[in-house]
C-alpha cells in the first residue's frame, strides 16, 4: 500500500502575487498576478516539508478572462459573461491551452506548465489538475487544439433540444435572454441564439444571477428534458472528446485529477473513460467532487474514482460541532454512514469552495484549528487536503470584487492573499514576516501532516471507534470529546480530541472486544504523546480507563510501544 496522501490545493493566480495595494474589481496590471514560474524548487521544497505528498494546481487550464490576449492569437472574451475580471477557473475556454494569466512568456505557456511538472516531481511530490467535465465557458473556443481534434458543438443541430450526436443542449429558436441585467453596450452585446442550456441543468434561456450563467452544459447522451433516457450506444461524440482530453494532460505527466462536479455527469461515461485512460497510464489517481452520498459507491465502483470528497459527511459534521454545538459523538455516523469506503474519501477543512477555518463566518479563530485537523488527518486512511494559506490561518477577510466579504478566498479576482504573501517573501518563503500566532499555527499543520506518514499506523492501520463505551463515562464528555483506535499488528495509537474551551482530564474507558481486536494483553504499557512529546506508562486495559489530559481545542495521540501479543486468536470484528 503506497504512503497515505496529503495534498496542498493552491491557485497560482493568487499563490504568488507579491501586490499589497489591491484594488477591488482591479485589472491584471492593477492587482498582479501570481506565476507557474515561481513555484520555484525552494517553494516546493518548502510545501513538501508540511508533508504534502501532491499538489493540486487550481485553474491552470486556460478559462473566459476579462483580460485581453488578442495579441497572442487567443480569441477574447465577451465581458458580461465572465465572473470577475480574472473569470472563473472553472469555465473553461480552452481545454487545450494553459492559462496565459499564468505565464511570464505567453507564448511558451505549455512549456511553462510542463517545466513545473518536471520541478513539482522533482521535489518529490505528485501533481494534480482539474478536469472540467460538466460545462464549459459560453463562448469556448480552442484556439490550441492539436490537429484532427474539432471544436465543441461544431456539428451540432442546433435546431434539436436534444440529440446524441450534439454536444450541447439547445433551446430551439429562442435567445439567450438572463433574468437580470449582465452589463451589455451596444458595441459589445453578449449574442447567443439559439440560447444554450446553463451549466448547473438550466434547460432554458433564463438563467438567474446565482446560476452559473457563464457556463453552458455538456451532453454527454441524457436526454433531461425526455424521461431522461440514455442514449449512450454508440459512444456519444462529447465522450469521445473528452476522454481525448484527458488523454492529452495525462501525457503531460500529471498524476491524478481533480474532477469537478461528477454527478452531474453520467457515471457509465466514467466507468468508460476512466478504464481508457488508466489502460495507458496506470498510475492516474481520479478525484471527485461530488455531494450525493447515495452515488459514493456507484462512482467507486462502477464509476473507477479512487477517491471521493467527504464534503456531506466528515467536513458538515466538523463544522457543526465548531459552529452549531453538535455533539462530538455524532462523528460517529461519519464513518458508519460510509459502509466501508471509507478509505474512498478526501478529507478537508478548506478548498476554494468552502469558507476559511479562521474566518468570521466559520471558526473565527485559527487556534481552534486542532481537533478537526487530527481527526481529518488521522481517522482513516484516506487523503487528506489543506488549502494554501490554511497553515497560516488565512482569515479571507477581504472583499475582492466580485467575490465579496464572504469568508472565502476568491476564485474570480486578481488578488494578494494576505498570510500567504507574507510567507511566501518574494520567493524566500520564510517565517520573517509572520506573526508569532502564524508561526506556531504552520508548526502545528506541519507536525499532523508530518505523522500522516511518518507513523505507519495513521497511513495504514485499521480503525476503531470507542465512543460506545464511553456515553456513560463521569470522565469523558461525548459532546465536546471524541477518542478512538488506529492499529497495525504491533502498533497502537490512541486519539482523544478536545473541542471545548476548557483543558479536560479525560480517563478512556476500553473494551475488551478492542484488545481483542488488536490482539494485546490489557497491561501498563510505555506510551509518548506525539504532539506534545510527553512519555509516561499508560493503561491499556478492559478496566482501568486510559488516562490523559486534552487541552481545551486541542488534541493527544498517544503512541502504545512494546506490546504484549495476546496468546488468543484474533477475532474478526
Amino acid at each position: 500500500m503506497e504512503n497515505k496522501i496529503v495534498i496542498y490545493q493552491v491557485l497560482p493566480r493568487l499563490f504568488s502575487n507579491t501586490c499589497t495595494d489591491c484594488v477591488p474589481f482591479g485589472t491584471i496590471e492593477q492587482n498582479g498576478c501570481g506565476k507557474l514560474n515561481h513555484f520555484t524548487p525552494k517553494v516546493l521544497s518548502e510545501i513538501k516539508s508540511l508533508g504534502i505528498t501532491h499538489i493540486w494546481y487550481t485553474g491552470v487550464i486556460e478559462h473566459a478572462t476579462q483580460t485581453d490576449y488578442s495579441a497572442w492569437g487567443i480569441r477574447p472574451n465577451n465581458p458580461y459573461i465572465v465572473k470577475g475580471k480574472a473569470g472563473s477557473p472553472y469555465a473553461i475556454s480552452d481545454y487545450y491551452d494553459i492559462a496565459p494569466d499564468l505565464a511570464e512568456d505567453i507564448p511558451n505557456r505549455m512549456q511553462e506548465f510542463e517545466a513545473l511538472v518536471e520541478r513539482t516531481h522533482q521535489a518529490g511530490m505528485k501533481v494534480i489538475m482539474d478536469f472540467v467535465p460538466n460545462h464549459v465557458a459560453r463562448e469556448y473556443h480552442s484556439d490550441s487544439m492539436p490537429e484532427g481534434v474539432e471544436q465543441l458543438g461544431a456539428h451540432d443541430d442546433k435546431e434539436k433540444q436534444f440529440s446524441p450526436d450534439n454536444n450541447f443542449y439547445y433551446i430551439p429558436r429562442q435567445r439567450f435572454s438572463p433574468r437580470f441585467f449582465i452589463g451589455q453596450s451596444t458595441d459589445n452585446e453578449y449574442y447567443e441564439f439559439p440560447a444554450r442550456a446553463t451549466g448547473n441543468d438550466r434547460f432554458d434561456a433564463y438563467p438567474e444571477n446565482h446560476d452559473w450563467y457563464e457556463t453552458v452544459k455538456l451532453n454527454y447522451g441524457v436526454d433531461y428534458l425526455g424521461w431522461c433516457t440514455h442514449h449512450f450506444d454508440p459512444i456519444p461524440d462529447t465522450w469521445l472528446k473528452m476522454r481525448d482530453i484527458l488523454l492529452f494532460w495525462s501525457s503531460k505527466g500529471v498524476d491524478g485529477f481533480r474532477c469537478d462536479m461528477v454527478h452531474m455527469v453520467p457515471v457509465d461515461f466514467w466507468h468508460w473513460a476512466i478504464a481508457q485512460v488508466k489502460k495507458q497510464y496506470p498510475y492516474i489517481q481520479f478525484i471527485a467532487e461530488i455531494y450525493e452520498p447515495s452515488l459514493y459507491r456507484p462512482y467507486i465502483e462502477w464509476g473507477g474514482f479512487d477517491y471521493l470528497y467527504d464534503k456531506v459527511g466528515l467536513y458538515d459534521k466538523l463544522r457543526a460541532i465548531q459552529c452549531c454545538d453538535v455533539s462530538a459523538a455524532q462523528l460517529s455516523y461519519c464513518w458508519q454512514s460510509l459502509d466501508g469506503l471509507s478509505d474512498h474519501m478526501l478529507n478537508f477543512l478548506e478548498n476554494h469552495d468552502e469558507q476559511r477555518f479562521a474566518s468570521m463566518q466559520y471558526a473565527g479563530e485559527a487556534s481552534r484549528v486542532l481537533p478537526s485537523l487530527v481527526v481529518s488527518a488521522t481517522m482513516s486512511r484516506a487523503p487528506m487536503m489543506i488549502y494554501f494559506g490554511q497553515e497560516l490561518g488565512e482569515r479571507a477577510a477581504d472583499a475582492e470584487g466580485f467575490s465579496g466579504r464572504d469568508g472565502r478566498t476568491t476564485i474570480f479576482d486578481y488578488w494578494s492573499v494576505p498570510s500567504v504573501r507574507a510567507w511566501y517573501n518574494d520567493g524566500k518563503c520564510n517565517t520573517t514576516k509572520l506573526s508569532l500566532e502564524q508561526r506556531n499555527l504552520r508548526k502545528l499543520y506541519k507536525q499532523v501532516l508530518t505523522l500522516c506518514n511518518k507513523e505507519k499506523t495513521i497511513a495504514k492501520g485499521e480503525f476503531y471507534d470507542l465512543m460506545y463505551v464511553n456515553f456513560d463515562n463521569q470522565h469523558f464528555d461525548p459532546h465536546h470529546q471524541y477518542a478512538y483506535l488506529r492499529y497495525t499488528h504491533n502498533e497502537i495509537l490512541l486519539v482523544v480530541v478536545n473541542f471545548g474551551n476548557m483543558a479536560a482530564d479525560v480517563a478512556v474507558n476500553i473494551p475488551q472486544h478492542a484488545l481483542d481486536m488488536m490482539n494485546v494483553d490489557a497491561g501498563m504499557y510505555d506510551a509518548v504523546e506525539l504532539l506534545s512529546g510527553e512519555k509516561g506508562e499508560k493503561y491499556l486495559h478492559n478496566a482501568l480507563p486510559f488516562t490523559t489530559k486534552v487541552e481545551g481545542y486541542g488534541a493527544a495521540i498517544w503512541k502504545i510501544k512494546n506490546l504484549q501479543k495476546s496468546s488468543r486468536s484474533k477475532q474478526k470484528k
